[in-house]
């Protein structure tokens, strides 16, 4: 019975690619690390991401409650009978408030996300930084 010979692995395959090229030598372990740095600041990006709008979702919601009491009580306030300048007050009043709570609620959602993408930003500037320093590492110790 004929062996049959085992079959090359991938790396390899590549490995005599690259001598029969005259390729220099490749040191995967350091490639696979910055790949798998590079994976690891996405994901730690991704989680800041993530926990801003989580925070976002939460403080919109508590914003809602807050306006649906504030919408109840007016319209109770509403059943007390009074005179139409009174009625007219309130609401002058209630259009007021909701007006300068819905512009700090505004703002308020805008630095949330501000915030959230800042940090998101930062972890990848970061990464991009540490890969070019190690890009460059790497080339000065080849000379």
């Amino acid at each position: 019975m004929v062996k049959k010979p085992e079959s090359e692995s991938f790396m390899d395959i590549f490995a005599k690619l690259g001598h029969d090229l005259k390729l220099p030598n490749i040191d995967i372990d350091r490639v696979l690390e910055h790949h798998r740095k590079n994976l690891e600041a996405l994901q730690k990006s991704a989680s800041a991401t993530a926990s801003g709008a989580s925070t976002l979702m939460a403080r919109q919601r508590e914003m809602l409650q807050e306006n649906l009491s504030e919408i109840t009580d007016m319209v109770q306030s509403y059943r007390v009978p009074g005179n139409p300048q009174d009625m007219m007050a309130k609401q002058a009043d209630f259009a007021r408030k909701s007006f300068e709570t819905t512009v700090k609620n505004a703002g308020e959602v805008a630095e949330i996300v501000k915030k959230s993408g800042a940090e998101s930003l930062e972890i990848l500037r970061q990464r991009i930084k540490d890969a070019m320093e190690e890009i460059r590492e790497g080339y000065e110790k080849r000379k």
